[in-house]
């Protein structure tokens, strides 16, 4: 069973909230060396991951996504702002979409086919969004996240079909009584024993599924700089500040990884013979 290696590549301040909103001209960039360590990693394991990228950042960054694709990543779109999708109207969305596309296809020679949301912001408040997402050519989705507060806590932990054909890909996580727990990324991806994180990958694989990792670039860096935040939500935020490195290493020799735009095309291949995927409407 193939899972998925994501990388959402946004500089170290992009986080969502007011607070993150001020002035940030003159903040020093690190986003282009921690990607660079991210995809040394990925070249001794000899993996191939998917990097959603933050329009922004490409053009702050110009070499960054020549970088990435000429490793041979999938790039795909993380909007262009990281403003919150739940906060733009749809043709706001749709302009970033496009200015997004246009941009990475000038720097790549691709235009991406994948989507990932800001904070996971797509869901029941956004049924315009997949409408969108559709007619701009997307063909799949990895935003909707079956988590409390930040997704739809019931929501599915599989790969399934959404709005007109989209395909979704859930990030990671683990069944506990009344809730899932962050095991795929983020706080939770470094907090949660290893084990726990194991154990969750092969549950799915055994299921037939693929398990859907994340990391962002400023977790290389366990001494980085940090955005001023309430306690809660540095917590939320950062959790144990040790790089993400020493999690995923192992993992990375013990799974194997591609891109979410291969799963996408396994993903077809399959529906064609039989239905071999499990397909889900998606219902707001």
């Amino acid at each position: 069973m193939e899972n998925a290696l994501t990388i959402d590549v946004e500089e170290w301040y992009h986080l969502c909230g007011p607070e993150t909103l001020p002035e940030v001209s003159g903040r020093v960039r690190r986003v282009l060396n921690n990607t660079r360590q991210i995809l040394a990693l990925l070249d001794e394991a000899g993996i191939k991951g998917t990097f959603f990228l933050l329009g922004c950042v490409a053009e702050e960054e110009p070499s960054l996504a020549p970088l990435i694709a000429g490793a041979g990543h999938e790039i795909a779109s993380h909007g262009w702002s990281h403003r919150l999708v739940t906060t733009l109207e749809p043709e706001e969305f749709r302009k970033e979409l496009r200015r997004t596309g246009d941009l990475l296809e000038a720097q790549t020679g691709r235009r991406p086919i994948g989507f990932r949301a800001p904070q996971w912001s797509l869901g029941a408040a956004t049924p315009w969004a997949f409408r969108i997402l559709l007619e701009e050519g997307y063909r799949y989705d990895s935003s909707l996240t079956p988590l409390p507060f930040v997704g739809n806590r019931r929501g599915l932990r599989v790969p399934h079909e959404i709005a007109g054909g989209l395909l979704e890909f859930p990030p990671l996580v683990t069944p506990f009584p009344g809730i899932n727990l962050p095991t795929g990324g983020g706080w939770g991806f470094r907090f949660f024993p290893r084990s726990l994180v194991t154990g969750s990958i092969r549950r799915l694989n055994q299921g037939g599924s693929p398990a859907v990792l994340f990391i962002h670039p400023r977790e290389m860096e366990p001494d980085g700089p940090r955005v001023k935040l309430t306690p809660f939500r540095e917590f939320i935020v950062y959790g144990p500040r040790r790089s993400v490195a020493e999690r995923l290493k192992p993992l990375l020799s013990c799974y194997r990884f591609t891109t979410l735009e291969r799963l996408t095309d396994l993903w077809d291949t399959a529906s064609s013979s039989r239905h071999t995927m499990p397909l889900q409407p998606f219902t707001p």
